[in-house]
């Protein structure tokens, strides 16, 4: 039941927000906005206010927008045809579309700068253990080692020592390690070796060959601090999520590593067990996956819309609504068959047996 909660919650709060983003924008891009619905389906209750009917619908599970003229073969009056999504400018379009994924990146931000101002537990410096024949070994640091400095700038965590040896490559480093009450100064030159990076590619990463001790601290940091380094964590979790797409399609990674519905709610059930910080973390990086995934140019998707109307700015004639219509019928065929997809893969991960058997047919 906690998993089922969790997931609808979850998947609720991100296509609101999703949609929110639509909405305001519609607003005030002065675009009439002909309903505003919290959930799908059946309404339980509805309020006119102005134009916009805000709407309250039994299915919990996000909600929607319905713009003025958004299909384009409505009939309206001179009067709305001023407010009509369709008569807008191209680029007047190509924001109110951005702002659904836009809003999913703006949340995620925001769980960021909550969290880091709130405080995460960080390894701190102590070294665990030092590898032999290692540039540490022969620098002469040792297990238990907590490291005060790097090239005169002091540390404090474990992620301020990887930023520095990354930065330094093959330069020597000056490091400062207090031992048994004493500081004492050493030089260490990272040496070039084999690693294997996140899609388990071999890479050119130079180490010095030491690992963190399992000590963590509380960092919390300050609210300046907070907002860049969220901007900077979400851009790079958008960055990964693109590039674990491409190495999908070039056969790095299996597609198998994919997760549906039933992987999602899973996940969130077991984050809201450990408690509201996890869950929360959860649904930032869910939500900039949401908000990428809405980037890519499939019709249906806002990257759709926005990759018909570069096309129009490029041919300055619009698309005519029968290919736009063709297009989206693809479109949904596309993700429908994708959702089936990872749907698939999320019923095998469970490892039922009887199951596997009839997906085996399939195969």
């Amino acid at each position: 039941m906690i998993t089922l909660i969790s997931f609808i919650v979850l998947l609720g709060i991100l296509i609101f927000v999703h949609e929110l983003g639509h909405f305001l924008a519609a607003r005030m891009a002065d675009v009439g906005v002909l309903k505003f619905s919290l959930g799908f389906g059946p309404k339980i209750f509805g309020k006119k206010i102005g134009e916009t009917e805000y709407v309250l619908s039994w299915i919990p599970l996000g909600g929607y927008v319905k713009l003025l003229g958004e299909s384009g073969n409505e009939e309206l009056s001179p009067e709305e045809e001023k407010k009509s999504f369709c008569k807008q400018s191209v680029w007047k379009k190509i924001l109110i579309v951005l702002a659904g994924p836009g809003f999913n990146f703006l949340l995620a931000v925001v769980i960021f700068i909550f969290v880091l101002i709130y405080g995460l537990p960080s390894l701190t410096s102590e070294i665990g253990e030092v590898q032999k024949d290692s540039a540490a070994y022969e620098a002469g640091m040792q297990n238990g080692d907590k490291i005060v400095s790097m090239n005169g700038e002091k540390v404090k965590f474990w992620d301020d020592i990887r930023a520095v040896i990354a930065e330094s490559k093959d330069k020597q480093i000056e490091i400062v390690v207090e031992r048994k009450g004493e500081e004492k100064s050493l030089f260490v030159k990272p040496k070039l070796s084999k690693s294997k990076n996140i899609f388990g590619e071999e890479v050119s990463a130079y180490l010095i060959g030491i690992s963190p001790s399992e000590k963590t601290v509380i960092e919390r940091r300050n609210p300046w601090d907070a907002i860049i380094t969220s901007v900077y964590k979400t851009w790079e979790i958008s960055k990964l999520t693109v590039i674990s797409v491409v190495k999908i399609f070039e056969g790095v990674i299996s597609p198998k590593t994919l997760g549906g519905p039933i992987f999602i709610a899973q996940v969130a059930g077991a984050q809201v067990k450990e408690g509201l910080i996890p869950f929360i973390l959860f649904m930032a990086i869910l939500s900039i996956n949401l908000g990428v995934i809405n980037l890519f140019p499939i019709p249906v998707l806002d990257g759709g819309h926005i990759l018909f109307y570069l096309i129009e700015i490029v041919t300055r004639r619009e698309i005519s609504l029968k290919v736009r219509e063709l297009s989206q019928q693809i479109g949904f065929v596309i993700l429908l068959m994708l959702m089936l997809f990872v749907i698939f893969i999320d019923i095998e991960r469970l490892n039922i047996k009887i199951v596997n058997d009839i997906l085996k047919i399939f195969k």
